[in-house]
């Protein structure tokens, strides 16, 4: 049985203000073509590049958070090669001192090794148009500070693969050093993969430019099929370089793979060596924030939450940091399900397809908790929770307020359901003899009769009970 070796590496775009090395701006929402160009990141003659520190301690930062070796001497390297969308004609990269090596991120109970982590330039853009004998080119992007994480070949399915880049993500985002956007372009995934029976790796092939989980697992599985089904059939795996074809879901050559002496690399020459300072990497690492991994078992231990409903917190960090503040207001750990409840169901039902931004939400924590306390203590019901929940979500108001000038509190059972239950009773000659019949049923429209008297104010359970008794 072939078994398939896998190994990933992972570019993504870095959250700076400016260029790797000029003074540009970075903004990949820009639509403009080559807008935010000069001559350093166009490559004009005579000028020289210098490098962004805010993109070299993200680097590090990341290297921290991944439990990796942070070099205390790194230095920066041209990667010779020609594409339309390099100006340079080569690429600041870093060969044999990255920043960061040898780390790993844990997926479940295994731990994916981290080979190494570097910082270069992105290239430009080019842009073919369709029915045209010419391509365009966008040099935006050139230049823009790009993050490179090699894995070793750890990896042993798609799926693993997948989870792993969806993990990777999260830790970006929770940084802070990347929005890692995969259908912006933020984040890209390429995959080196190898089957073979034995010990021995097999012939390695690369797959370019990955940009959603889902096509990333769907690669992975079928270039695994291919390679399989080529060596069974006495055929020979080519080391090449394959790209993605979403229409058809298969894999396709683009190129013969290049090797590291191809790209020719030397010491950038215009750049001086790094050296980093035991006090200034002991200021970046108190900047790491709690990662998702702690989170997640945070949660399990503060909250007591359903896996389900953890993974959507840790995935959004600002309804996760909402939760928490109303949980503080609330004061209740018997609340705390609730809570979990109408956010991830309820709210995330009126904001839509829309993020939740604490900063644009009117609810505060404070009448969120209030409105909790309503439900738990049973002031209101459940379809008047909807309707308080809703308003509320327009107006911001207050839910106590809200809910006298409507007059929607929860009847209480102080004489007056009674008798309201009774005229209900007196009203529906029939229900009550089906029901004395045998006929379960009947009780259900007869509570559905008092909720319509009481304008859903009274308590269905109370109201069960209450004609039963008087049955």
């Amino acid at each position: 049985m072939y078994k398939p070796t896998i190994g990933l590496e992972i570019h993504a775009e870095l959250k700076t203000n400016s260029k790797m090395f000029c003074s540009c701006k970075n903004d990949p929402n820009e639509r403009r073509p080559n807008v935010n160009i000069c001559e350093v990141c166009t490559a004009q003659p005579g000028t020289l590049p210098v490098a962004n520190e805010e993109a070299v301690k993200k680097v590090i930062k990341t290297g921290m958070a991944l439990d990796c070796k942070i070099a205390t001497e790194s230095k920066f390297d041209r990667k010779n090669y020609f594409y339309p969308d390099i100006p340079k004609g080569y690429q600041i990269s870093q060969y044999d001192q990255p920043m960061c090596g040898k780390g790993y991120l844990k997926i479940g109970n295994k731990k994916i090794g981290i080979t190494r982590i570097h910082l270069e330039e992105d290239t430009g853009s080019s842009l073919h148009p369709e029915g045209t004998d010419y391509s365009l080119v966008n040099f935006n992007r050139a230049g823009v500070p790009l993050m490179e994480l090699v894995t070793e070949p750890d990896i042993t399915s798609g799926k693993e693969a997948s989870d792993f880049a969806k993990e990777l993500q999260l830790i970006f985002r929770y940084l802070g050093v990347s929005d890692a956007d995969m259908e912006k372009g933020l984040m890209r995934v390429e995959v080196n993969i190898s089957v073979s029976k034995t010990k021995t790796f097999g012939t390695k092939v690369e797959i370019k430019n990955l940009n959603s989980f889902k096509v990333v697992e769907k690669a992975i599985d079928f270039e695994i099929t291919r390679q399989t089904e080529l060596l069974e059939s006495g055929g020979v795996v080519l080391q090449e370089t394959r790209g993605w074809n979403d229409k058809k879901e298969i894999t396709f050559s683009q190129r013969e793979k290049e090797s590291a002496h191809d790209y020719r690399y030397f010491p950038e020459p215009d750049l001086p060596p790094l050296h980093f300072e035991k006090e200034y990497l002991q200021v970046i690492q108190a900047e790491i924030p709690e990662l998702p991994a702690k989170k997640r078992a945070r949660f399990k231990r503060e909250y007591d939450l359903e896996e389900a409903q953890i993974e959507m917190f840790v995935a959004q960090k600002d309804l996760s940091e909402y939760f928490e503040k109303t949980a503080s207001e609330a004061g209740n750990e018997k609340v705390y399900g609730l809570i979990a409840n109408y956010l991830i169901t309820d709210v995330k039902g009126l904001l839509g397809n829309t993020e939740f931004v604490e900063e644009k939400f009117k609810i505060t924590p404070e009448n969120f908790a209030e409105f909790i306390a309503m439900i738990y203590q049973s002031e209101i019901n459940s379809k008047t929770a909807k309707m308080l929940l809703l308003e509320m979500f327009n107006t911001g108001g207050d839910p106590s307020q809200i809910v006298e000038a409507n007059n929607w509190g929860q009847m209480k059972d102080d004489g007056a359901l009674e008798k309201v239950i009774a005229e209900v009773i007196a009203k529906n000659p029939k229900p009550v003899a089906d029901y004395k019949a045998g006929n379960k049923n009947s009780l259900q429209f007869l509570a559905g009769q008092v909720m319509k008297e009481t304008r859903g104010t009274a308590n269905p359970t109370t109201v069960q009970e209450i004609l039963k008794k008087l049955l």
